[in-house]
Formats: structure tokens, sequence, C-alpha cells
């Protein structure tokens, strides 16, 4: 019978392909490797995964296994030695990642300021008279240089140099009285 048959003769044999010795040896030694993971980790989705990472792995791990040690401290070095590595990653990628949640919060600021700020454009272009809103449309962000709204427009680069500066003026003013408001 099985149950008469030692861990390490088990893992002995599955290092040398026999599959029901390995399916045997971790129905034996598998809820006391998750409470060894439970222990190590601290939550049961972190042992959970631990637990099956180091069954998934054990197959090849097991043809290193000498029989020095008995199975059962030996499985147990792998727990350690796979919570380590597992610990060690989280905390490279929380290194990695600090700063990136302030960073998000601010980028998202940044572009609320922004969109607010084109609200408030949109808006107050709809006050202009149109032959100033259409010369801000086509000279905003650099779009087009005056010269070129020039001839769109078909007026002067001096024209629009003008009108660029009544727009100024008027949100300018528009935008104090706001500010008063």
């Amino acid at each position: 019978m099985r149950m008469e048959v030692t861990d390490e003769t088990l893992a002995k044999a599955a290092a040398n392909g026999d599959r029901e010795s390995f399916s045997f040896l971790l129905t034996r030694s598998y809820d006391r490797l998750f409470g060894l993971c439970f222990r190590l980790m601290g939550t049961h989705p972190d042992a959970q995964d631990l637990t099956q990472e180091i069954c998934a792995a054990l197959p090849a791990k097991l043809q290193k296994y000498d029989g020095k040690s008995r199975f059962s401290t030996w499985l147990y070095r792998v727990a350690v030695n796979a919570a380590h590595d597992k610990r060690r990653k989280r905390a490279t990628y929380a290194r990695a990642t600090d700063g990136w949640g302030d960073w998000e919060i601010n980028r998202i600021a940044a572009n609320e300021e922004t969109q607010d700020g084109l609200d408030w454009l949109t808006q107050a272009m709809n006050t202009l008279p149109p032959e100033l809103r259409d010369t801000l449309a086509l000279t905003l962000e650099d779009e087009m240089t005056h010269k070129q709204a020039g001839d769109v427009l078909g007026v002067s680069e001096g024209t629009i140099s003008w009108r660029m500066a009544e727009v100024k003026k008027k949100l300018r003013a528009l935008h104090e009285q706001e500010q008063t408001s």
C-alpha cells in the first residue's frame, strides 16, 4: 500500500517521471505546503497563488532533490525561497511604481484645468465679433501664421495682427469682468 511509502521514495520516483508517485506526493503534501505559504504570505489569495506556482514548478525542481534531507524540509525550503522571490518582486514593483499614482492624479488635474480653459475660451470666442472669432480660430495654437490667416481671410498680415491685439484686449476684459463678478 502507498501509505507506507516515504515521501523521499515518492520524490525520487516522481523525479524519474512516475506520475502516480508525483500525484500521491502532492496529495500528501499539499495542505502542509498551503499552510506554510499562508503563514509566509499572510493572505489566502497570495498563499493560493504561491502554492500553485510551487506545484507547477515542482516536477522540474524535483530533479534537484538529492534525498540528503527529508522531503518536507526540502519542500519547505523551496516554498520559503519562492515566497522570498515573490515578496522581492512585489517590493521591486512597488518601488518602480511609487509616485505613479501622484503623477496620474496630477496629469488628470492638468487635463481638467486645460479642458476648463478650453471650455472658457470656446464660450469667450462666441462673444467676439465674427471677424475676430475667425482670426482667433485660424491663429489659435499657432495653427497659422498671421500672413497665412490674412491670405485665408483676404486681409493683410497687419490687419490680422491688429485683430489679435483686439482679441487679447476683449478676452482680458471678459476674464477680469468674470473675476469681479
